[in-house]
């Protein structure tokens, strides 16, 4: 009898508690957060790609004969991504190729950070990107101007326009 006395007693001590619970109601905003240059959906095509990679390097158009001869490896090999990494090592390691110096990309890191993005992206870099590249470039003195550009070229953001 003491047992079910004190059962009921925990019972109702449960239920009164409970019943004094105030319910929280949070009204957030429904935010889109989208990603600089994430409004890019078209991929460019192979002759777009091989071309904008030959005229971003050497600020010309590609020879005819050259497109032709590297849209054929291309076109020939299975991994995209693979051959679009040799494609971009290729060209980088022209002796033509007009990549600014180390002392000019160190004189003016920033300034270099956004021309560079600027220049592959087509868009200006947001402050996140602005620090995190130039702070990359100040702290690591071993990171080039090739290294910018190549990991600007194999991005995939690089790859859509």
């Amino acid at each position: 009898m003491k047992s079910i006395r004190q059962f009921l007693v925990i019972a109702a001590a449960v239920s009164l508690t409970s019943s004094c619970k105030k319910d929280y109601i949070y009204e957030v905003n429904n935010v889109t957060v989208q990603q600089p240059g994430g409004s890019k959906d078209n991929v460019k095509t192979t002759t777009e790609f091989i071309s904008i990679v030959y005229s971003d390097l050497f600020n010309t158009t590609i020879p005819t004969d050259t497109l032709l001869y590297v849209q054929q490896a291309y076109d020939a090999f299975g991994d995209k991504k693979l051959i679009e990494d040799r494609i971009v090592r290729h060209f980088l390691n022209s002796s033509l190729v007009q990549i600014p110096s180390d002392a000019t990309m160190r004189a003016n890191v920033p300034e270099f950070v956004n021309e560079t993005i600027q220049k592959f992206f087509n868009r200006k870099p947001d402050a996140f990107e602005n620090y995190f590249i130039s702070n990359i470039i100040t702290v690591n003195t071993s990171i080039s101007p090739m290294m910018v550009y190549y990991a600007c070229m194999t991005s995939n953001e690089y790859r859509y326009y």
